[in-house]
């Protein structure tokens, strides 16, 4: 094979999160991203290497037996998002199923036998409109095309889709989206050019409670000019007026504050400068599980509460197994729990009840602020956070660990933090994962410490996309 030729091939297999794989006739490896088994597709070849090479997608030449043949989202297949739109629910599922036994079978089964603790995949109880954060982009569908507002197009960082009928979100979403791009567009306002750093509107941020209905809406921009061309705008105006237009669009939820973000960054990343509050207040609130969460703008959070709740539910299930001989969770009575990359101190806030201590560890400085009043909220005063980096954070804590959870990001727990976590000697761990193949190199380092893995269960967090959640209980 050679760079730029077009050859054609059934996709054998989807390996996480979603690389399709197919066989040539001379028995190379072919890659090609965004496919689902059974399809048979024409591929451009980008790289070879060591008798694997990397294709991008031309066309579906014929459509797997099982795939749908119309999908839910009039932007499935241009929208970089959703990849699985063309499976049903059931599935998505199995193939993810079929891609956690790939990964971790042989990782875990080095402790045990991997069908003997290996729980399936719990669907999520909302596939559709189950999201309760999005961050959409300004720019352009085409290049010097029209103001667009939505997500990245498939393939591309500069292209922008205007996703106003996305399906992973409720209809506020999309009325909000519509409703913002319809009036920027009318006041020229110029986007953030990411090559050239020039331009005013770079994000918008809205998160919305599923339980309360509560909606934020952050403005995300530059300090730069509005316009780029043309007479000048005063910025206090045109905010205001973006107020206003928001606050009488006909929603089901209600919007409890409106927020404008400075962020002059080089990187394309939704950072904050400087938010100022335009109307209302800066947080709302979220129900999870009984408990009483109060979210600000930046904050971690599970991007799909009612997902979060069977999450947790799980966790839950599974520290009553790992102490069921000494009465299910009151076994951690009398005991201190690390909650480590805690977040907004979900997890810490749902076993406090039933511990002596939990202390939680989270880097985010905004995140812990949120997790003490959360505390606060729910009425528990043996809740301890902590600003830091759990690396350097872990040797200032004088309390020892009895039981140690575990919920780090994407990239899995820093080796130098692992060595540190492992050498507490805790009989239990419980590890929440968001990405599996961090998980098994992580797999890998404790089951060599002396860790096997006693149960694992997958909850579907992200259905459509290639993402999804792992939580596995390891005792010494």
């Amino acid at each position: 094979m050679k760079k730029g030729q077009i050859i054609t091939g059934t996709i054998e297999k989807v390996a996480f999160p979603n690389k399709g794989m197919f066989t040539t006739e001379e028995g190379r490896t072919v890659i090609v991203k965004n496919t689902i088994p059974g399809q048979t597709v024409s591929v451009c070849i980008q790289k070879v290497r060591k008798g694997k090479a990397e294709g991008r997608l031309l066309e579906v030449v014929k459509k797997a037996e099982n795939e749908l043949t119309e999908t839910v989202c009039p932007h499935f297949g241009a929208c970089g998002g959703c990849i699985f739109l063309n499976l049903s629910y059931e599935d998505q599922i199995a193939l993810k199923e079929s891609q956690i036994r790939e990964l971790l079978a042989e990782v875990a089964g080095q402790t045990c036998v991997f069908d003997e603790v290996f729980e399936g995949v719990k669907s999520s109880p909302r596939p559709l409109a189950y999201r309760n954060k999005m961050e959409f982009s300004f720019g352009d569908s085409c290049k010097d095309g029209p103001l667009s507002l939505g997500m990245h197009k498939r393939g591309s960082f500069y292209d922008i889709v205007t996703v106003d009928s996305c399906k992973i979100v409720d209809e506020d979403y999309n009325k909000i989206l519509r409703g913002v791009l319809d009036f920027f567009q009318e006041k020229e306002a110029s986007f953030y050019h990411r090559l050239r750093h020039e331009g005013y509107l770079r994000h918008l941020l809205v998160r919305k409670a599923v339980k309360t209905e509560e909606i934020l809406i952050d403005l995300v921009t530059t300090t730069q000019e509005i316009r780029k061309d043309g007479a000048p705008c005063e910025e206090a105006a045109l905010l205001n007026a973006f107020t206003e237009m928001l606050k009488i669009l006909p929603l089901d939820g209600k919007i409890v504050g409106i927020l404008h973000t400075k962020n002059d960054s080089v990187a394309d990343v939704v950072a904050n400068e400087g938010t100022d509050i335009l109307y209302g207040q800066d947080y709302f609130y979220e129900e999870l599980l009984g408990l009483k969460f109060k979210i600000s703008p930046f904050s971690f959070f599970q991007t799909n509460s009612l997902g979060a709740e069977v999450l947790y539910e799980t966790a839950r299930e599974f520290i009553r197994d790992a102490f069921q001989k000494e009465n299910g969770l009151d076994g951690l009575k009398n005991k201190v729990i690390y909650d480590l990359y805690s977040g907004t101190g979900t997890i810490a806030q749902m076993l406090a009840p039933v511990a002596e201590k939990v202390i939680g560890v989270e880097i985010v400085s905004e995140a812990v602020e949120a997790a003490k009043e959360n505390a606060g909220l729910n009425g528990l005063d043996n809740c301890e956070f902590i600003a830091g980096d759990v690396l350097k954070v872990l040797d200032g804590i004088e309390e020892k660990p009895d039981f140690i959870v575990l919920d780090p990001p994407r990239d899995g727990i820093h080796p130098k933090a692992l060595e540190k976590i492992i050498s507490y000697g805790v009989d239990r761990m419980i590890y929440i994962s968001c990405k599996p193949t961090s998980l098994a190199r992580d797999l890998e380092v404790l089951q060599a410490r002396g860790y096997a893995v006693k149960r694992m269960c997958c909850v579907d967090m992200f259905p459509f996309t290639g993402n999804i959640e792992t939580v596995v209980l390891l005792s010494k």
